[in-house]
This record gives C-alpha cells, structure tokens and sequence, in this order.
C-alpha cells in the first residue's frame, strides 16, 4: 500500500513539530464576510437615502418656486 501524506509519519511528526495541526478559525473568516457583506449593504442603504432626500428636497423647491 502507497504512503500518502496523511499516513507518512516523517510527515506528520514534521507537522506536529511546526505547529500545524491546529485548526483554523474559520469563524473569524465569516465573521469578516458578514461585516464586509454588513457594510455594503448599509452603504447602498445610505446612499439610496441621501440621494431619495435629495430628489424630495428638489421637488420641494421646485414647486415652490
């Protein structure tokens, strides 16, 4: 039966004395999706309302005028 690198143990003892076996934090990698995803869309939000009070604003004045 052929070694793979999982199973060869000169491999693993390599990953052992590296520290990588330790697992990584993948929720600190969603939680960066959800704000960056968070962001854009509080920033498309803000910007449809500046620019909803801008129109209302200029309709005011129009008709003021």
């Amino acid at each position: 039966m052929p070694t793979t690198p999982v199973r060869n143990g000169k491999f693993a003892s390599f990953m052992s004395v590296q520290g990588s076996n330790q697992s990584y934090l993948s929720d600190r990698y969603d939680r960066r999706l959800r704000f960056q995803k968070l962001t854009r869309v509080a920033t498309f939000l803000a910007a449809t309302a500046g620019f909803a009070w801008v129109a209302i604003e200029s309709a005011q004045a129009l008709s003021f005028f």
